[in-house]
């Protein structure tokens, strides 16, 4: 496989392989058929969407349910599911809110959204107590690029490679997938890209001190760069870089004045054990973006959380948007943070079970190069030779449909990683089954 053809797979499984082909010529029900015909019919095409796997009826805590009563274990979910799907304590929260106030009409504000703000400062750090709501993690990341502007006076960004910050032109223009830029130029100006820190491959492999010189190279040539935007911990292919890499970079950020924009949209929220990524690293950083499972997975809900001395922009609209002050957006976003708050301790037991159950694995297959995680979030690596760390891209593939078609769902991250993402509410039972399922699909590869 070409290495262009590996780099449109960075972000998760494609639509246009031999693979999804047979899926596709499954037996389906005469019903089904006809939703997926008109889905490809009326919704654009588009790279990772078109045609669709299946089509769903139903969702419930652990499971995704198609029109033929099918149930997989999610462990995609979009990153969205961290309270499972149609948690019914948060479904009866917003029942409640939308028969009093359903939408808040701008130069008005509401409770519900005031309340909101008062618990995302609560739970950040120091004073990281400034927020500004929005319904979409890709919106969190261009008001904290406006916000950086208008902070430092500087334009210039530093991202790393291989990072993704959302679909939105200027998410695209600061991340690090081609597959997203592709046939997008003339992009934001301005972005200085660098190799991330790997464990596993990668031109820094187990090398983070020469990733961190090269960051600094690029502060102190550049001279004028206003933030470094990077995600705590890489959730595509899960790359978790190491406490001294994360204390070095900030304080590099801090030497050369340069703003710490941590994109925590995938990760937080208890994902890693913590509420937030960053609080494994015992770093602060200067705006932080959430997003994703902020909704409970019913809302579209994001945020930027910054520092009280910011508030500084009052004349500037940093993020003027619709549904900004949502009172169900924060209502989904206020009952799934006390619901995750009571999960914490619950996911690193499981944390430590899927460790030691992956390793397993991994010592059973020599497919297997590489298993890392941290809370729940594990990315299973497989190569053709743990040698070389060539590829398997096509046997990554075929163990994802192996899964599927035994009710496993997850994605297939860079060509070959297999990322495992459950929702913070699964059972020891069902994470019993998962890893049999996944067990026997590599076994049958």
């Amino acid at each position: 496989m070409k290495q262009g053809e590996i780099n449109k797979r960075t972000e998760g499984d494609i639509n246009t392989t031999s693979e999804r082909e047979k899926w596709n010529l499954r037996e389906k029900d005469r019903h089904t058929q006809l939703i997926l015909e008109k889905d490809e019919r009326y919704f654009m095409h588009q790279s990772m969407s078109t045609p669709c796997l299946d089509v769903l009826k139903s969702s419930k805590n652990s499971y995704i349910e198609n029109l033929s009563g099918n149930k997989y274990l999610d462990f995609h979910g979009n990153n969205v599911h961290q309270i499972g799907f149609g948690n019914e304590e948060l479904i009866q929260k917003l029942i409640a809110q939308l028969k009093t106030l359903s939408f808040s009409t701008r130069r008005y504000t509401n409770e519900p959204a005031v309340l909101f703000a008062e618990k995302l400062a609560s739970i950040a750090p120091s004073d990281l107590n400034r927020v500004l709501l929005t319904p979409n993690g890709s919106s969190a990341i261009g008001i904290a690029l406006k916000l950086a502007r208008a902070i430092t006076g500087k334009f210039k960004v530093v991202s790393f490679w291989d990072s993704f910050h959302g679909a939105s032109l200027d998410a695209i223009s600061v991340g690090g997938e081609a597959v997203f830029r592709e046939a997008m130029g003339p992009l934001m100006p301005g972005v200085e890209r660098i190799p991330p820190p790997v464990t596993y491959r990668g031109i820094f492999e187990n090398n983070e001190a020469k990733c961190l010189e090269y960051l600094e190279y690029v502060f102190a040539k550049e001279g004028d760069i206003g933030a470094f935007l990077a995600e705590t911990i890489r959730n595509t292919d899960v790359q978790i870089p190491s406490k001294e890499f994360w204390k070095e970079a900030r304080k590099l950020c801090d030497k050369y004045g340069v703003l710490l924009i941590l994109d925590e949209i995938p990760i937080a929220l208890g994902r890693t054990g913590k509420l937030f990524a960053f609080e494994h690293y015992s770093i602060e950083p200067d705006i932080i973006c959430l997003g994703k499972g902020l909704g409970g997975g019913i809302f579209p809900q994001a945020a930027v959380i910054t520092r009280d001395k910011y508030n500084t922009f009052g004349e500037l609209s940093l993020g003027h948007y619709t549904h900004e002050k949502s009172p169900l957006g924060a209502v989904a976003g206020m009952e799934t943070i006390r619901i995750v708050e009571g999960l914490l301790e619950k996911v690193k037991a499981d944390e430590a079970f899927l460790k030691t159950e992956l390793n397993r694995l991994k010592a059973k297959f020599d497919i297997i190069g590489d298993v890392r995680g941290i809370g729940m979030l594990w990315g299973v690596e497989l190569v053709l030779n743990r040698l070389t760390k060539e590829k398997a891209v096509e046997a990554a593939e075929k163990v994802m449909y192996n899964c599927l078609r035994e009710g496993l769902s997850f994605k297939v991250s860079s060509g070959n990683v297999l990322q495992l993402s459950p929702p913070l509410t699964i059972t020891r039972e069902e994470l019993l089954k998962a890893i049999h399922i996944l067990e026997n699909s590599i076994s049958n590869l």
